[in-house]
């Protein structure tokens, strides 16, 4: 054979060895699931590996446009188990992933923010095609970011022409506050994968645990239960030289129960289980210490008790209540952890979720002044366990724990960099996103009431006439946040220090600032409970937090009848 020959034979085998490689890598990172009769290609988190470098490379791209002064690319993926069922029947699950990617670049001569973002698929994977997709998308955003800066330069020379000084100074370009810019890998640990768990399984406990809900007893009208499992893989750099790489486990049970007794009105409830771990959390290791079987039986069995119980009377003045941890998980949520969110505070969001009553203005403000009882201490801290819980933000900035009132005085606000810089704050690495796709936000992470000192059975040992409220269930809040009616699950009259009536329909009414003021004892119970649908922003984004506190008590108005 020919040294021509026996070249080309090598090449040949060369080639056929990397085409080898190159499929062995994607069928490792691509699984494939069966809809019918037909096979389709599943997206794995491993395939983040495999295109790193594209967005390192689209990164260095962004960096070379003119005027660019800062660019970043968020890229995930998930995988994902569901099912659900109704009164024992299963009614669906399915094995799913998702694949998405968001670009923002700051440029022009007055730097503006441009966005883009897309889902994306196995086709994007083929040869170099995902490189191009990421460097095609950052020009757009490059593009968008030059004309809004343009834009903006536009307005400024034409107000200042007409005398408007006031409202020019509004337009400036953006700043972004300095961090401390990472490299690194994060992963939340867990101990039963939830890709090793059989999608029959999944269905199974679904259905058995709507079955029992359901045979409980003939009150139960109605018993659903949904169980959501998986893992999320999210990649961040930016352009000044960030390379964030964060896995994270979810599993989470939701129950909707409803129980009518004879000639009664109907009684409903709804309620989570969950936590950033694997399958475990339905079997115990979660903030109830309960299996989602024992959990989604005591709430049934909770709500066909309230379906006889009284109705509760609404009061005219406020009244002595004690607030159990779950409860207050909602009540921190909408009263500290909303109107401590910097955009709401700088009214970016005030079109679409409000503004906050701790910040009027810079020279009208809460900041340093007394807005709770010298017993009340609140937090955001990402560095916690619970659904809020992260090593880094999606702008890369590194989680901190944030101090949001420290014995009644209003410390400060969770941020973004952006805000940062315009309050003159230290970034605390609160910027988050559904998904990569969207637009980050200032979302609140693991809010809650600090832990106290006092038992929870004498607080309300100490209570000659008043109520204990129980569990949360549905808010209204005012739009800046200064005043709010939270309904409760349940509510106990409590005489002499003991709880006696049982309540329904019924919750707590008062000036956020009153509420907060008079309490008086706080208990030493502390716990975080899961919020998994926390909603925000245009288009709307659906964000996991974290919220809880202990034990409360302090004065409201009763609602109810």
């Amino acid at each position: 054979m020919s040294r021509e020959k026996v070249s080309f034979m090598n090449l040949l085998f060369s080639l056929f060895d990397l085409t080898s490689r190159i499929i062995a890598f994607i069928l490792y990172s691509v699984n494939f699931t069966r809809i019918g009769t037909v096979y389709m290609p599943r997206i794995k988190v491993e395939v983040i590996d495999s295109i790193k470098d594209a967005a390192y490379s689209a990164i260095e791209y962004a960096s070379t446009l003119k005027d660019s002064k800062y660019a970043d690319l968020r890229v995930g993926v998930s995988e994902s188990k569901t099912a659900h069922s109704e009164n024992g029947t299963a009614k669906g699950m399915s094995e799913d992933y998702g694949f998405s990617f968001g670009v923002r670049v700051v440029a022009g001569g007055m730097g503006a923010w441009g966005y883009y973002g897309q889902p994306l698929g196995v086709s994007d994977l083929r040869g170099k095609k995902i490189e191009k997709v990421f460097k095609n998308s950052l020009k757009t955003a490059y593009n968008r970011a030059v004309a809004n800066a343009s834009g903006r330069q536009r307005t400024l020379c034409s107000l200042n022409q007409r005398g408007e000084t006031s409202l020019s100074t509004a337009l400036t370009e953006v700043k972004l506050a300095k961090i401390d810019v990472r490299q690194d890998t994060f992963k939340i640990s867990f101990e039963k994968d939830p890709r090793a768990i059989a999608l029959n399984d999944v269905l199974e406990l679904n259905t058995d645990v709507s079955r029992q809900m359901k045979g409980i007893s003939a009150e139960v009208r109605f018993a659903y239960t949904g169980i959501y499992t998986g893992i999320i893989r999210e990649l961040f750099c930016s352009s000044e030289g960030a390379r964030i790489d964060q896995i994270v486990p979810l599993t989470q049970g939701i129950i909707y129960v409803v129980a009518q007794q004879a000639d009664k009105a109907p009684e409903m409830y709804v309620d989570y289980l969950g936590d950033l771990k694997g399958w475990e959390v339905l079997e115990g290791k979660n903030v109830h210490k309960l299996s989602f079987l024992d959990f989604a039986l005591l709430r049934t069995k909770e709500t066909v008790e309230l379906a006889g119980a009284e109705f509760l009377k609404s009061t005219n003045e406020p009244v002595v209540v004690v607030t159990n941890p779950h409860f207050n998980t909602l009540l921190v949520h909408e009263i500290v952890g909303h109107p401590t969110e910097a955009d709401r505070v700088l009214k970016m969001e005030t079109a679409y979720a409000g503004r906050s009553w701790f910040f009027r203005g810079f020279d009208n403000n809460q900041l340093g002044k007394q807005v709770a009882s010298k017993l009340v201490s609140a937090y955001s801290d990402p560095l916690t366990e619970g659904y809020g819980h992260y090593k880094y933000d999606a702008e890369g900035v590194p989680a901190k724990k944030v101090s949001l009132i420290e014995n009644g005085i209003l410390k400060g606000f969770m941020n973004s960099r952006e805000t940062a810089a315009i309050l003159d704050q230290e970034p605390n690495g609160s910027m988050r996103a559904t998904d990569p796709v969207l637009v980050p936000l200032v979302r609140m992470t693991n809010t809650f009431f600090a832990n106290g000192s006092r038992n929870p059975e004498e607080i309300i040992a100490e209570v000659k006439d008043g109520y204990y409220i129980a569990n949360h269930k549905i808010p209204s809040i005012s739009e800046s946040r200064e005043n709010f009616r939270i309904t409760a699950q349940k509510v106990y009259k409590i005489e002499n220090g003991k709880l006696t009536k049982l309540y329904r329909s019924g919750g707590i009414t008062a000036d956020s600032k009153d509420f907060l003021m008079s309490i008086d004892a706080v208990g030493n119970d502390f716990a975080i409970f899961p919020i998994p649908n926390c909603g925000k922003g245009q288009p709307m984004q659906t964000m996991r937090v974290g919220n809880g506190g202990p034990t409360l008590r302090g004065k409201a108005r009763l609602t109810g009848c």
